[in-house]
């Protein structure tokens, strides 16, 4: 009985320690995370091995930091201004994740708040410093893609030496006071009625071309029939004609040498 008993306790008390510590001990890592260990009386953070979705075991004593590693999104409204200084509001959207196998570098750096830490400070920065060297006018209209294009390539190239892949940076809207708007869009408007003018007259200019190259051509060919046409080719021509004639089968009367050029009358119905 007494050798049971020991054997009792100790079941008894690693049950026990089990309810204390098991919450400290035993984790699972779903789909779309990753995990880092923290292991504050050892070598500190695990920087080599990433816990995988499924079932970990730890030591009560080490932190078990479980990272969302999904795609998220965070949305971003600020003023920024323009070369010239002017004011104008921005809203960003951002799509990124983390780099599950940069996580501890990740960790290291900013921490599981890297949102805030990281994320909104870089955004931020890169739409100032990108829109900053253009006007209201091109970041509204006329660049405004090439605008995208550079916040895009910063942000991606920013966070991605930070342990962050971007999915996409979206400009979700521009909003400019409304007499600067009101003036971009009146000039817009009037360059595009410029651009229909002028195509207008270029179409009547192309038209005239045309006629002009047309009549050339006729008159070009009008001379050289003119010049082609001797009295002796039209005689010649005259002739065979009158035979054709003279061989058909409708009724008619040939005068020889009736005609002012020496040439026969046909006379018939």
């Amino acid at each position: 009985m007494k050798k049971y008993k020991g054997i009792i306790i100790s079941a008894a008390v690693c049950i026990i320690l089990l309810i204390i510590f098991g919450s400290s001990m035993f984790y699972i890592v779903n789909p779309g995370e990753r995990a880092i260990v923290f292991r504050p009386f050892g070598s500190g953070l695990d920087t080599t091995n990433i816990y995988n979705p499924g079932f970990n075991v730890v030591a009560p004593w080490n932190d078990f930091i479980i990272y969302n590693v999904k795609e998220r999104k965070t949305e971003e409204t600020l003023d920024v201004l323009d070369k010239n200084g002017l004011s104008i509001n921005v809203e960003i959207s951002v799509r990124f994740n983390p780099i599950p196998n940069k996580l501890p570098i990740l960790h290291q750096q900013f921490g599981e708040d890297y949102v805030n830490q990281l994320i909104i400070p870089e955004v931020r920065s890169t739409v100032r410093q990108v829109m900053g060297n253009f006007t209201a006018e091109e970041i509204y209209s006329t660049r405004r893609a090439e605008v995208e294009q550079q916040i895009v390539d910063m942000t991606t190239k920013k966070l991605k030496d930070n342990s962050v892949e971007t999915k996409a940076v979206l400009i979700r809207s521009i909003n400019l006071p409304p007499q600067i708007k009101n003036a971009i869009e009146n000039k817009l408007q009037q360059e595009q009625e410029a651009l229909a003018y002028q195509f207008k007259l270029e179409k009547e200019k192309q038209e005239a071309d045309r006629k002009r190259i047309e009549a050339e051509g006729e008159a070009k060919a009008n001379n050289i029939i003119n010049q082609s046409l001797t009295p002796n080719l039209l005689k010649m021509r005259g002739i065979e004609a009158t035979l054709k004639l003279a061989n058909s089968q409708n009724a008619k009367t040939v005068v020889i040498g009736s005609g002012s050029d020496g040439m026969p009358l046909i006379l018939g119905n």
